[in-house]
């Protein structure tokens, strides 16, 4: 990938410089193969289902059906919202809500995305709020990730349910109604923070942000980081935030993984055993989806290099 035009220095240029660039470069084509390059990783390492938050401004219509079609040849489930945001523009701001609506009113499984609050209107946070209540889901917006977003908190106070998904947390200076994705990993290399979730009375699940596919490797980050702070508390905590996450998707807890190691379901194992992979996985209706650390609905090569193509495209754009 080349290097951003400015050596980003903060969390708002780091967005500036190298994402926000990175999301406006996107075509459906590069959304498909990187869609289902990470739904391969996610499989390979014991996952079934995925919560995706995701913007492609200048390949909005039909983005979630290319997320959703990715992961379904994989195999694996996804919930899918469309990341709305004024920065684009107010036309663009409604046009990713009209994404959100067509795809959950046509039956696809998903929340009303939204970027953030500080690259929202109020109008549009009210917009996204009142479109999630008539289609009866919640709302996924990452929420006071970076100082810039100090404020998002009173400005979602009012709006904010128990169905919404407020993702980080790091800076936010009130409770909200929903739940929590701790991101440790992504919050650290974004040098924002820490989000402290044991101080949050909201359920907490982990989330890795995209940076990667391990959701064991993401328990044992969040295990440490607050053990850094509390040596009294144990891995249970954080395991226990690993099956909250079951209430987004609830067929997932049916899944049956196989382990590399024989303790796999131990939280105290786990979080002290770096390495652990998934051998096979079987659906709960019986399918098997990973046999001896391989996918069997599609073959890996392929799409290892179809998305290598795909990102020398979007690398040449940037």
């Amino acid at each position: 990938m080349p290097a951003p035009p400015i050596q980003p220095t903060n969390f708002l240029e780091i967005l500036q410089q190298v994402w926000w660039r990175l999301d406006s470069a996107l075509d459906l084509n590069m959304i498909y193969w990187s869609a289902k390059l990470g739904a391969v990783e996610a499989l390979m390492n014991g996952t079934t289902g995925i919560i995706d938050h995701h913007e492609s401004p200048n390949a909005i219509e039909g983005s979630l059906d290319v997320i959703a079609q990715a992961c379904a040849e994989v195999g694996v489930r996804v919930n899918c919202s469309y990341g709305v945001t004024d920065r684009h523009g107010v036309e663009a701001g409604l046009r990713g809500l009209e994404e959100n609506r067509r795809f959950i009113a046509a039956g696809g499984r998903g929340m009303v995305g939204v970027h953030a609050a500080f690259t929202c209107s109020d109008e549009l946070l009210e917009s996204a709020s009142g479109l999630a209540t008539d289609l009866g889901v919640g709302v996924h917006i990452h929420v006071a990730e970076g100082i810039d977003d100090i404020t998002a908190g009173a400005r979602l106070e009012k709006l904010s349910q128990d169905n919404w998904l407020l993702v980080h947390c790091v800076h936010l200076d009130r409770e909200l109604n929903g739940t929590i994705a701790h991101n440790p990993r992504s919050n650290m290399n974004n040098g924002v923070g820490y989000a402290h979730p044991t101080r949050r009375s909201n359920k907490i699940i982990i989330g890795t942000d995209g940076i990667g596919a391990d959701m064991l490797e993401e328990m044992r980050l969040a295990y440490v980081a607050y053990r850094s702070e509390d040596v009294t508390l144990s891995p249970d905590l954080a395991w226990s935030w690993l099956e909250n996450s079951y209430s987004f998707i609830p067929e997932c807890q049916g899944d049956r993984v196989s382990w590399s190691y024989d303790h796999s379901d131990s939280p105290w194992h786990v979080a002290f055993t770096p390495g652990i992979r998934a051998i096979n996985v079987q659906t709960s209706s019986g399918e098997t989806l990973l046999r001896d650390g391989l996918p069997t609905r599609v073959d890996l090569d392929e799409v290892r290099s179809k998305a290598s193509e795909s990102a020398q495209r979007l690398f040449a754009k940037l």
